[in-house]
C-alpha cells in the first residue's frame, strides 16, 4: 500500500486540514477470463497493492481532487452534467454521479490519492479507484448504506457510462470483496459467491509484468463483447452463459470465423473455471497449472487477446516447469500469473528477468501476489 502518511502530508499541505484514508485493492484473477460479461464464472482475489486516497467534506458544491502519481489535479461541481475530460479523473466523476443517482447525497469534498498498482499490468486500477472513491463517499456522505455489491455496480456503471469501456462486473466485485487469504468464486449472472480458502503449500502466484501495452486501433475488448453478444442472438439464449457446446456447433455454418473461436474460447473457459474449483478442493494444484495453461492458449489462439511478448512469458514459464502461467486481464500486454513450485520460485525469477531482457530490450518486473483485503477505511 502506498505510504498513507505521504498523502495526508499532502493532503494536509494543498487543503489545509485533516481528511480520512480509505482504500481499495486491486486484484488478481486465478481462472475466468472474459467470462464475466458472458454471465459465466470468475475466480479472482484481492491483492495487498491498492489505491489509498485522503478525503474530506469541504462544505461546498465543488470537488477538488489531486493525484500524486500523475502529479494532475481536477475540480468540478457536483452538478456538471459533462465532467472532465480527462479519462483518469472520469473515474472519479461518474461514481459521484452514480452513487447520487442511487440516493446517497453527495456534496463538494477534497481528495489526494495515489496507488501501487502497477499500471498497465491487468490488475485493475481503475477498478481500484472507482472502488476507493465509492467506498469513501458511501461512508462519508451515506453513512455506509449502500452494501457492497452495490458499490461494485455504481463502479461497473462508471466504466461503461463515462469511459466507455463495457466490462463485466469482476473486477469491481473483488475490489470490494476481497479477504485476506481467500480467493472467490463469483457467479457474475446470479451475483452470488463463495469464498475458497487459498494457501497452496508448496507454491507461490507470482506476476510477471511485460511493461508492454499495445493500443489496437478501435476498441479490442468491446468488439469481442459484441462477438460473444451476436453469438448468443443466435442461439437464442441472454449470455454465452447458457449455451451449450452443442448449441454452439449448431449454429457454427451461420458465424464468422471469428465469432466462432470467439465463443469456442468461453465455453471452454466456463469448464474450466469448475473444474479449477474441483481441484482446488482436493488440493490438485497440478490440474489447477494445467488449467491455466490452456486458458492461456485459448485467449491467445481463439480469443486473441495475447502479443509475442506475453506468449514468451508462458513458453519460458513451461520452459523452466512452472505448474502454471497464462496472460492475465483484458489482454494486448501487460503481465502473466504464475503458479510456481517454490522450489523452482528464485531460478524462475532470475532465468525469466535475463531471457526477456535479452529477447525484448526490456526489463519485465516480478510482482509477489498476497491475497489481501477488499476495500476499506484504513
Amino acid at each position: 500500500m502506498i505510504d498513507t502518511v505521504l498523502l495526508h502530508s499532502e493532503f494536509q499541505k494543498r487543503f489545509g486540514r485533516e481528511g480520512v484514508a480509505f482504500a481499495a485493492p486491486g486484484r488478481i484473477n486465478l481462472i475466468g477470463e472474459h467470462t464475466d460479461y458472458n454471465g459465466g464464472f470468475v475466480f479472482p482475489g484481492a491483492v495487498e497493492q491498492s489505491i489509498t486516497a485522503v478525503v474530506s467534506p469541504n462544505g461546498s458544491d465543488k470537488v477538488n481532487v489531486y493525484a500524486v502519481d500523475l502529479g494532475q489535479e481536477c475540480s468540478f461541481r457536483i452538478g456538471d452534467q459533462q465532467g472532465p475530460e480527462s479519462v483518469h479523473f472520469r473515474y472519479v466523476y461518474g461514481v459521484v454521479r452514480e452513487l447520487i443517482a442511487a440516493g446517497v447525497e453527495v456534496r463538494g469534498f477534497d481528495a489526494v490519492y495515489g496507488g501501487d498498482i502497477p499500471l498497465g499490468a491487468g490488475m485493475s486500477s481503475s477498478a481500484a479507484l472507482e472502488c476507493c472513491f465509492a467506498y469513501a463517499l458511501n461512508d462519508l456522505f451515506g453513512g455506509g448504506r449502500l452494501d457492497r455489491m452495490t458499490l461494485a455496480r455504481i463502479g461497473q456503471a462508471t466504466e461503461h457510462k463515462y469511459v466507455g469501456v463495457m466490462c463485466g462486473i469482476m473486477d469491481q466485485f473483488a475490489s470490494m470483496h476481497g479477504r485476506r487469504g481467500s480467493l472467490m468464486r463469483l457467479d457474475c449472472r446470479s451475483g452470488e459467491y463463495e469464498y475458497y480458502p487459498w494457501n497452496p503449500e508448496g507454491y507461490k502466484l507470482v506476476l510477471v509484468n511485460s511493461r508492454v501495452k499495445h493500443e489496437l486501433v478501435g476498441s479490442p475488448y468491446n468488439d469481442r463483447r459484441r462477438s460473444c453478444e451476436r453469438v448468443a442472438q443466435l442461439v437464442g439464449v441472454e449470455t454465452l452463459r447458457d449455451c451449450s457446446w452443442q448449441q454452439l456447433e449448431s449454429v457454427k455454418g451461420s458465424l464468422s470465423d471469428e465469432d466462432y473461436r470467439r465463443a469456442r474460447y468461453v465455453l471452454g473457459e466456463k469448464d474450466r473455471v469448475l473444474t479449477v474449483c474441483d481441484a482446488l478442493q482436493k488440493g490438485d494444484y497440478e490440474t489447477v497449472g494445467q488449467q491455466m495453461y490452456l486458458t492461456h492458449k485459448g485467449l491467445a489462439e481463439d480469443y486473441e487477446v495475447s502479443c509475442e511478448e506475453i506468449d514468451f512469458l508462458v513458453d519460458e514459464a513451461r520452459r523452466l516447469g512452472v505448474t502454471g502461467s497464462r496472460i492475465m486481464g483484458g489482454g494486448f500486454g501487460g503481465c502473466t500469473i504464475n503458479l510456481v513450485k517454490e522450489s523452482l520460485f528464485d531460478g524462475f525469477v532470475a532465468s525469466v528477468r535475463q531471457s526477456f531482457k535479452s529477447r525484448f530490450g526490456i526489463d519485465c518486473q516480478i510482482v509477489p501476489v498476497v491475497i489481501g483485503d477488499g476495500a476499506r477505511r484504513v
